[in-house]
């Protein structure tokens, strides 16, 4: 027959126990400070009267909250959307919630750092590819909890990232294989005064490779993140004297716009004009687009297990992680165009 449950509290238990209600609380929630013989006489008794030890008792007994703070730019775009997904899966079967805090716009990101609204609430911070100020690390390393980037990197904290350099140079090697000399690049702004470090690291490896093969790495147009900038920075290169015969996109967002402007410009993909983009958007299989994969999804993934496993057992072996990338070569490269006032 089923044991009826008992309406019992803390107190109650002790009482029964014949010990404190500190050693109780200690007992149910694992906490150290009690011997395995009282640790499970006290748990027998819990279960021969069905108490359950409440979760957030169990979480202040132990000196935490169990919550974690995911701060990100944005929770629609499909790259943040990735990376939350990834961390949600990082977390999912351990005893941690999650508070996520969106800061789209610059005030938002300043009020939560002046704020900081989880200071009181978390055990840690997971932060989604977001630019820092000096002032707002400052103010992070005075909270005294665990925080972890997530794409990219803030000082001595642990993070997983790609590395950007690289996958500047997988992009741009593609096309130098392919033979094409005359190659350009449309590179991207933020929209916050904070400078994100993935433009300069994608073109440091875009200049490298092209100086190792004696090319010259001048034709850089710099526009805004996203399918717009695309669209412009292209129009700007087809209206050079000498256009580029390849492109590397910042992104693969930009690489759709891109290609937007040469498809209405007339201009043949890949026989004219390749395109790289830098990602695996979830679209670009659909746009057909050569680009250079990055693991979202699993940076997220990662970024989760790395917070649950220092809260768990403290600083890991291994708390700088970096995750390859690789080149997907589809439909818009090709060889280099052998056309008239081209560049062979």
């Amino acid at each position: 027959m089923a044991k009826r449950p008992v309406a019992l509290n803390m107190t109650d238990l002790a009482e029964r126990a014949g010990v404190s209600i500190a050693t109780v609380s200690r007992a149910l929630s694992g906490a150290s400070g009690v011997s395995e013989e009282t640790r499970r006489k006290i748990r027998m008794l819990a279960d021969d009267l069905s108490y359950a030890v409440s979760p957030d008792a169990a979480r202040l007994a132990r000196g935490s909250s169990g919550r974690v703070a995911v701060v990100t730019p944005d929770v629609a775009h499909w790259f943040y959307a990735s990376m939350l997904d990834g961390i949600v899966t990082g977390l999912r079967g351990t005893d941690l919630d999650v508070l996520l805090y969106e800061v789209k716009e610059e005030r938002e990101r300043r009020r939560f750092f002046e704020e900081l609204p989880a200071r009181r609430q978390v055990d840690a911070l997971i932060l989604v590819a977001l630019p820092i100020s000096d002032d707002e690390r400052r103010r992070l390393d005075l909270m005294g909890v665990t925080v972890v980037m997530a794409g990219g990197t803030l000082g001595d904290h642990p993070h997983v990232r790609i590395d950007d350099v690289e996958a500047g140079r997988q992009a741009t090697a593609q096309l130098v294989r392919a033979g094409h000399t005359r190659i350009a690049m449309i590179n991207s702004t933020g929209t916050w005064s904070l400078e994100y470090a993935a433009p300069s690291a994608r073109l440091k490896g875009f200049t490298t490779v092209l100086e190792e093969a004696g090319l010259p790495a001048s034709m850089v147009v710099n526009r805004h993140w996203g399918s717009h900038g695309g669209v412009e920075g292209m129009s700007e290169l087809l209206s050079l004297p000498e256009p580029p015969t390849g492109v590397v996109a910042f992104s693969d967002e930009v690489a759709f716009g891109a290609l937007r402007t040469l498809r209405r410009a007339g201009v043949a993909v890949p026989h004219t004009m390749s395109v790289v983009g830098i990602d695996d958007h979830h679209l670009a299989d659909m746009f057909d687009l050569t680009t250079v994969r990055q693991p979202v999804t699993e940076q997220g993934l990662v970024a989760g297990q790395l917070v649950h496993g220092i809260l768990q057992e403290g600083e890991p072996a291994a708390p700088h992680v970096v995750l390859p990338t690789q080149v997907v070569v589809r439909g818009t490269t090709g060889p280099l165009p052998s056309l008239p006032g081209g560049p062979n």
